[in-house]
C-alpha cells in the first residue's frame, strides 16, 4: 500500500496465544490503512478480517462507487449500519470500516457495546499523499479533491476523537509496525485482548 515504508523498527511482539474477547473495529479518514492494517493485525491474532464495504459490495453485487451513484449516500449508510450490525454479532474479529461509518450514532452505539472502537490517527498530508491516485473514493470525485478531503477531514475528526483508543499513524511505520502498535494498545484493555502467555 503506497504511504507505508518499512522503516520503523516497532519491534514484533513474539508469537503469543493471544485471545480476543470483543470485535475490533478500525475508524478513521480513507486513507488511514484500516484494511491493510486490518488484514495485519487479524492474521497476528488469529481471528478473521472483515471489511464492511467488501460485505456491502458482496451483497448488493455493486462497487462502492457504484451504489453512491445508483442509491445515493443516505442508501448506502443504511445498508452500513446493517452490515456492521450483523459483523458485531459474529465471533470476535478485526473489522475494518468505511470512513463515514464511525460517524453515525447508531453505529458508535452498536461498536461500543459489542466491540471496541479504534481510530487510526493519521494527519491530512499523510492521507492525501495515499489516497491522491485513486479514484474508487466517491466522496473526492470534485473538482478541487484534496480541499475536499482537508472538508471532510475537519468534519470527521472530531468524531473520530470518541473512539474507544487510537494509534497514530506516520509515514514512517509500516503495516506490520502499526498492527503491533495496535496490539499493544488493545493489550491495555483486558476486556478486550488478553496474552495468555504473559
Amino acid at each position: 500500500m503506497s504511504g507505508f515504508e518499512h522503516t520503523t523498527t516497532d519491534q514484533a511482539p513474539s508469537p503469543t496465544n493471544y485471545r480476543l474477547k470483543k470485535t475490533v473495529v478500525l475508524v478513521g479518514m480513507m486513507g488511514a490503512g484500516k484494511t491493510a492494517v486490518g488484514r495485519a493485525l487479524a492474521l497476528k491474532l488469529g481471528v478473521p478480517f472483515l471489511d464492511s464495504d467488501h460485505e456491502i459490495e458482496a451483497a448488493a453485487n455493486l462497487t462502492v462507487p457504484e451504489i453512491f451513484e445508483r442509491d445515493g449516500e443516505p442508501f448506502f449508510r443504511k445498508r452500513e449500519s446493517e452490515v456492521i450490525a450483523r459483523l458485531l454479532d459474529e465471533a470476535p474479529g478485526i473489522l475494518s470500516t468505511g470512513g463515514g461509518a464511525f460517524l453515525a450514532q447508531v453505529n458508535r452505539s452498536n461498536i461500543s457495546t459489542k466491540g471496541v472502537s479504534v481510530w487510526l490517527d493519521a494527519d491530512l498530508d499523510l492521507l492525501w499523499n495515499r489516497v491522491r491516485h485513486r479514484a474508487t473514493r466517491p466522496l473526492l470525485r470534485t473538482p478541487d479533491p484534496r480541499a475536499t478531503l482537508a472538508e471532510i477531514f475537519e468534519a470527521r475528526v472530531p468524531i473520530y476523537k470518541l473512539a474507544d483508543l487510537s494509534v497514530a499513524c506516520k509515514p514512517s511505520v509500516s503495516i506490520e509496525a502499526m498492527a503491533n502498535r495496535v496490539i499493544q494498545t488493545l493489550l491495555t484493555r483486558p476486556d478486550v485482548l488478553e496474552n495468555n502467555d504473559a
